[in-house]
């Protein structure tokens, strides 16, 4: 008798856990970034903070429609290549991805746009800045930064009302984010009553700026803006201590305003004129800046780029919208989306008709004994 009861216990013990086993839902979470190449490591850091995420989401056995969910991750790599990035795209599209946090680069981001709303797939980006990625109107599209209208306009205002710069050159690496963030700094600069004395361009594939740099040089600048990455950013620095341009500011944006590029500028002096911009606060500011990068230092010692925190909030911006919709089902999620009030980790995230994030805020940097310091 006493060993039929254990049978039947048993039995009852596996018949709930099958029931619990089927009523468990496994959702992918798509996410893009160049795992290869050099901007491999902006990637490393974007894919950490939606596995950091997708980690916690899971720690919370959250349940939507009755069913305990499963978050994975489907990561891609584009390369930073706007074809790389439409063919991932569809490929994530074919895969029946939920949602997708990404791209990296706005010109992988903006093609890639295109083919979500297709597909009727969200997407969120915490690191393309890229005006345009918006203009479409797409109801799929949304960024948790601030753009390139932002950065490029307050590195200006600070060329010229705080360091009183006269003379300044341009460089881009004539991708949609250089392009991009280089002619609004150049255009803001010009009407604060600053002489853009060169314009310059560059790839992002490119590691001699010699010919470049001595041709600015004879125009005496007292400033440099490069609308790029820190791949070459880095290696330009090196250039100019070489020709005695030590002294002259560097300004640039989001793509130069990492921990990589100390690295890669190897002790020029040149650094320690670098003045970039990123949206968002520094850590420090951040709701949950502090107590986040400790966790994430933990989990991956060494990776901490830049995007990161953005990246896992928009991972929680996804699942918030399934959460308030009671569905994983993007046809009925994605509206959703747009009446966003989530408190995360890198601000209050709101979004504006259009995709854009409301009130989003700014951090200019600079370098000092080898170190990021936040100016403001």
């Amino acid at each position: 008798m006493q060993m039929k009861l254990k049978l039947t216990v048993a039995a009852a013990i596996a018949a709930v856990a099958g029931i619990a086993l089927a009523d468990e839902m496994v959702v992918k979470i798509g996410h893009v970034a160049p795992m290869s190449g050099s901007q491999a490591h902006y990637g490393k850091d974007n894919e950490n903070g939606v596995r950091m995420a997708i980690d916690d989401l899971n720690a919370q056995k959250v349940v939507i429609g009755g069913k305990q969910i499963k978050f994975e991750i489907e990561a891609e790599d584009d390369a930073a290549d706007p074809k790389q990035g439409t063919a991932v795209a569809q490929k994530l599209c074919d895969a029946k991805v939920a949602g997708v946090v990404g791209h990296l680069n706005s010109g992988t981001t903006i093609p890639a746009s295109k083919i979500y709303n297709e597909c009727g797939i969200p997407h969120i980006t915490g690191a393309a800045t890229n005006p345009n990625l918006t203009k479409p109107g797409y109801k799929t599209t949304f960024r948790i930064i601030a753009n390139d209208n932002a950065l490029g306009a307050g590195l200006a205002t600070y060329a010229t009302d705080t360091l009183k710069l006269k003379k300044i050159a341009v460089i881009d690496d004539r991708t949609a984010y250089g392009q991009g963030v280089a002619e609004v700094f150049a255009k803001d600069a010009k009407a604060k009553g600053a002489e853009i004395v060169d314009q310059e361009y560059t790839t992002d594939k490119a590691t001699d700026f010699m010919a470049i740099l001595t041709a600015i040089k004879s125009k005496h600048p007292d400033g440099i803006f490069y609308g790029g990455m820190d791949a070459q950013a880095g290696a330009m620095l090196r250039q100019m201590d070489q020709l005695g341009l030590s002294n002259v500011k560097y300004f640039g944006g989001d793509g130069i305003c990492t921990n990589e590029i100390i690295k890669i500028a190897s002790g020029a002096k040149s650094l320690d004129g670098v003045i970039c911009a990123e949206g968002g606060s520094s850590i420090a500011k951040m709701p949950g800046g502090t107590a986040w990068k400790a966790r994430y230092d933990k989990k991956y010692p060494g990776q901490f780029q830049i995007y990161s925190p953005y990246t896992y909030d928009a991972t929680f911006v996804l699942v918030d919208a399934m959460k308030r919709a009671n569905s994983v089902d993007p046809k009925v999620y994605t509206p959703f989306i747009s009446s966003t009030n989530y408190k995360g980790v890198t601000a209050n995230i709101a979004f504006e008709p259009n995709g854009e994030m409301k009130n989003p805020s700014m951090t200019l940097s600079t370098y000092k004994d080898g170190k990021k310091i936040p100016l403001n």
